[in-house]
């Protein structure tokens, strides 16, 4: 995560860097290679059909020849195979993510209002019809991703939601990430990978009718695939490697923002992790924290050079300073662990998720405890785009009833504006309805081609 210059330019207070990022580039950049490749993919997918599918499929998720679809038997036994301390925790996060999501349906509802009398304008939340979920299982399998899309689509009364997993090294799908589906009320399960299972969904080659709408994360190319797809069906978001930010001072602990800073550089050797603060001791303590947890942590390989290429730690002189600062880079996930929580709870504005207070950490959100989603922007989204909820599976549809002692006023403004422009017809619709009502305009009109 990088400061953008021309908002540096315009900061009225000071800051420095401890650390800066090796790598000066996005981390979520576009690779020109993985852009041929998916639409090469894609391509073939749409002309070829089934039989592309089933050829990547066994390329790339070396497919066997055994059926795809995951029978609802097996779907629903999932949970039989799992330890019984993961099964409650997954029935746990599912429970949380969907409750969070019933509620916020809750607050979207219908309305009608009448704006003059005759003029009645409404709008109605209709969810959309098809839905398809992306469920990663790569590298760490992502349990809580079908809470996320599967489950919050449930809530928002979706018909129909499909899923498509990668299998694993043994041909078969992850039983967690099933049986997280599973609770998240999925209708069909597949055990497709990659683009190939995006293309399937959205040209209606699994069975069903096309998806109106493709969700989930997934590698760079699983990213490409929904850009691409996008016209075709809806997408969440595109979302780049995994990011989070911190703002702390010196009444925080080092050694818990060092560990919440690689808990989220765990995700990939490019997921950034950048610390505002507004101590210096602080920021050289949490770096020397970082270093001595990296000596220990299982998965120092992949954190260790996200850190070192993209992790950073920048000292803001001011609070207002550090606000600033995080607004420009509008990460993934924002945490703050300090003496004014309040006031950066309320000043800042740009962040996907905010995790307040030294008891929130990110990972509770990850997993799914918290009950928001996980599904967020990145690479600096934030600013103008807000995460997957809800209400991005439901449509706001709008309607208007007229009568017609609206249709005077109405009529003779649509008249007028209609005839500055030129538009005959449009002017038509509405003199016709002045005619019927037994009104007659205020003034004659002209064509705007006779003036």
């Amino acid at each position: 995560m990088l400061f953008t210059p021309a908002v540096l330019k315009n900061l009225t207070g000071s800051f420095h860097h401890l650390k800066i990022p090796l790598v000066n580039a996005p981390a979520a950049q576009r690779d020109p290679a993985v852009i041929d490749t998916v639409s090469t993919m894609l391509r073939e997918i749409e002309a070829g059909g089934m039989d592309a599918v089933l050829r990547y499929a066994k390329d790339l998720d070396r497919w066997d020849g055994a059926p795809i679809e995951l029978p609802a038997a097996q779907i629903a036994s999932s949970g039989d195979r799992l330890p019984a301390e993961l099964r409650e925790a997954i029935e746990l996060g599912a429970e949380r993510t969907q409750a969070f999501a019933r509620v916020q349906r809750k607050h979207l509802v219908d309305f009608e209002t009448e704006l003059v009398p005759g003029l009645v304008a409404g709008a109605r939340y209709i969810p959309v019809s098809r839905v398809g979920a992306y469920l990663p299982a790569g590298r760490f399998p992502l349990t809580a991703s079908a809470f996320m899309t599967v489950g919050v689509a449930k809530a928002a009364g979706v018909p129909t939601v499909v899923a498509c997993t990668p299998p694993q090294p043994n041909g078969q799908a992850n039983d967690a990430v099933v049986y997280a589906a599973h609770l998240s009320g999925v209708d069909r399960v597949f055990v497709l990978g990659g683009v190939q299972a995006l293309a399937a969904m959205a040209f209606g080659l699994l069975g069903d009718l096309p998806v109106d709408m493709l969700v989930g994360a997934g590698n760079a190319y699983v990213a490409e695939a929904k850009r691409q797809l996008f016209g075709t069906a809806a997408i969440d978001l595109l979302a780049g490697p995994s990011e989070v930010a911190v703002i702390a001072d010196e009444s925080a602990d080092a050694e818990l923002v060092a560990a919440d800073l690689l808990g989220q550089a765990e995700h990939g050797p490019n997921s950034p992790a950048a610390l505002v603060t507004t101590s210096e001791q602080f920021g050289q303590d949490v770096i020397a924290a970082v270093d001595r947890q990296l000596l220990t942590l299982e998965t120092a390989a992949i954190a260790g050079p996200a850190w070192r290429d993209y992790g950073s730690v920048t000292v803001a002189s001011t609070r207002e300073t550090a606000v600033a600062l995080m607004d420009d880079l509008a990460p993934e996930h924002l945490e703050i662990l300090t003496v004014d929580n309040d006031y950066y709870h309320d000043a800042l504005r740009n962040y996907g998720s905010l995790f307040i207070g030294e008891w929130s950490t990110v990972a509770y959100s990850d997993k799914g405890m918290a009950g928001t989603n996980h599904v967020l922007p990145t690479a600096g989204g934030a600013k103008h785009s807000a995460g997957l909820s809800v209400s991005r599976f439901l449509k706001p549809l709008t309607y208007q009833r007229i009568a017609r002692e609206a249709t005077k006023d109405l009529a003779e403004a649509v008249a007028t504006i209609s005839d500055s422009e030129g538009m005959a017809a449009h002017k038509a619709t509405a003199t016709m309805r002045l005619e019927r009502a037994g009104e007659q305009p205020n003034r004659p009109t002209e064509p705007a081609s006779a003036r």
